[in-house]
């Protein structure tokens, strides 16, 4: 579910707590927790609603000027309109796992065995990780062509670096986390 970020910054600052969006069926469930630019968010409700039983207050609620601009937003799909319910559920726990430079020969043996996994079919974890060390803040696309492989595999190969703290986006490229530099470190 992508949200747009300053009503992602309304989400985190408390003033916005509804998103809503027309769907073939729901995307998003209650308990799911959706990692943002802002922390995590918590979805805590989805309902279908008649586009006639929108409010004023639901349109400020979901960071529209007013109910013709909520009604505006959600004309140009087809599909049942979902409300969604949504809060602010605590920081991107990635943020912390990144930060953590110290690493245990616990966390060094399940980060190898993970990496391992993901080399399975070929390898191309150490090689990504050395060249985000070697490149911050190059353009995927510039990265990607240095390894001979598509951008779209390349990003979908660094999200997944990501999600075990060893990287980070920047406004352009990437570069290793603390924790990523400590594991290549540990690698040499």
């Amino acid at each position: 579910m992508l949200i747009r970020r300053p009503v992602l910054d309304a989400i985190a600052a408390g003033s916005v707590d509804l998103a809503f969006r027309r769907w073939s069926h729901a995307r998003v469930r209650p308990g799911t927790h959706l990692r943002t630019a802002v922390g995590l968010l918590e979805v805590v409700a989805v309902d279908v609603v008649e586009e006639s039983d929108l409010t004023a207050e639901d349109a400020r609620r979901s960071g529209h000027d007013s109910l013709d601009a909520l009604r505006a937003a959600n004309s140009r799909r087809d599909g049942a309109l979902f409300r969604v319910v949504l809060r602010p559920a605590g920081p991107d726990p990635r943020i912390a796992l990144r930060e953590s430079a110290e690493l245990s020969d616990d966390d060094r043996a399940a980060l190898d065995a993970r990496l391992a996994r993901m080399d399975r079919t070929a390898p191309w974890t150490g090689a990504v990780l050395r060249l985000i060390a070697e490149h911050p803040g190059v353009r995927a696309p510039d990265l990607a062509a240095r390894l001979g492989r598509e951008t779209t595999s390349f990003k979908r190969d660094v999200r997944k670096l990501k999600e075990l703290g060893l990287t980070e986006s920047l406004e352009v490229g990437y570069r290793l986390s603390p924790r990523g530099a400590a594991y290549l470190h540990m690698l040499l």
